[in-house]
């Protein structure tokens, strides 16, 4: 049972690496777009390519009221991260010590 809990333990420290990653993105994302970026940069391309499937969703779900002032989406993004590092991540790190 080892083998499977050491799976788990790595797939929960995979997640969590990919969750973090995403956190830093969206985060100089939303950063950047306060300056007014130039659209043809490679790091803006970059960050607008890896972020927008992310934050597309969010910005359907939200109400029309929202989405005319404001931008919420990636503060919601940080918080289904923080939410998904919170339970999902510690979820699997919980199964793979009771597997030992």
């Amino acid at each position: 049972m080892f083998v499977l809990a050491n799976f788990v333990q790595a797939i929960a420290h995979i997640v969590n690496f990919v969750l973090t990653a995403f956190y830093w993105l969206i985060l100089v994302r939303a950063l950047i777009s306060w300056v007014s970026p130039d659209p043809y940069n490679p790091i803006v391309q970059f960050l607008h390519m890896v972020t927008e499937p992310v934050l597309i969703p969010i910005r359907r779900l939200l109400p029309f009221s929202l989405k005319m002032r404001i931008d919420i989406s990636p503060i919601i993004a940080f918080l289904l991260i923080i939410f998904l590092q919170s339970f999902l991540v510690r979820t699997l790190f919980d199964i793979a010590a009771r597997l030992r």
